[in-house]
């Protein structure tokens, strides 16, 4: 699934690390999800987009 994290982060100039403490997950589960390797679940992907105080479809594209 298409996202915004990786540029979402460097305007924050937040590691992968950094979010997933703010989020609850590891960094290695972030870096799954920024690259596209997997999709995150439903409660995370509202997580991500509570800490970036964006909406979910403003990060995520289910399209691409």
């Amino acid at each position: 699934m298409k996202n915004t994290i990786r540029v979402l982060r460097a305007e924050r100039r937040w590691s992968q690390a950094e979010l997933g403490e703010r989020v609850g997950v590891s960094r290695q589960a972030i870096n799954a999800v920024e690259t596209g390797k997997h999709a995150p679940s439903l409660s995370l992907a509202f997580k991500i987009a509570e800490a970036f105080e964006l909406k979910v479809e403003d990060i995520f594209d289910p399209k691409a």
